[in-house]
């Protein structure tokens, strides 16, 4: 697993990996000096961004697809077989891919983490980061009325799944 360990999107995967001790070899790609713009990183994920699960030849490179990937490898019960219950875990991810994470790592935390995300002007900067808090908070609320506020211990009932993993980065 090539991964940073402040990664949002690495974490997740870390997380599931040494929960579960799961034999994967973890090699830390610097996110801060760029290493994931350099070869041989920027070859082996054409996003270059972390995760990417190497497993002998074959290559994924999204976070939300290594944990389904590792989960079914290991036969772990975090994803479900059940297709009621795996569409269930599969809504959670998609929806903190496609709702959440959006705002939150693009409008929050990146154009302060990274410096290729600044906006080009402080007032820019400011805006953008007012605005990602804003919609933030609206999923925040989602997340805490709608997904958790039904007296689940997890995200999908009373069972960890991959989705609460991938949640918590």
């Amino acid at each position: 697993l090539y991964m940073h360990p402040v990664s949002n999107t690495s974490r997740p995967v870390l997380m599931f990996i040494r929960d579960n001790n799961l034999p994967v070899q973890e090699e830390v790609v610097d996110l801060m000096t760029g290493a994931h713009h350099q070869e041989p990183y920027a070859s082996l994920n054409p996003n270059r961004m972390v995760p990417t699960l190497v497993d002998g030849d074959f290559v994924l490179t999204e976070s939300s697809a290594i944990l389904k990937y590792l989960a079914d490898k290991f036969d772990l019960p975090a994803y479900p077989k059940d297709l009621k219950k795996r569409a269930k875990v599969n809504e959670l991810m998609d929806w903190f891919n496609t709702n959440f994470y959006r705002d939150y790592a693009y409008g929050v935390v990146y154009p302060q983490v990274f410096p290729h995300h600044k906006r080009p002007s402080e007032e820019v900067q400011s805006a953008t980061i007012a605005w990602g808090k804003e919609l933030s908070r609206k999923w925040l609320q989602v997340l805490n009325d709608h997904w958790l506020g039904k007296g689940n211990r997890y995200l999908t009932g009373d069972e960890i799944t991959i989705a609460d993993y991938f949640g918590a980065g």
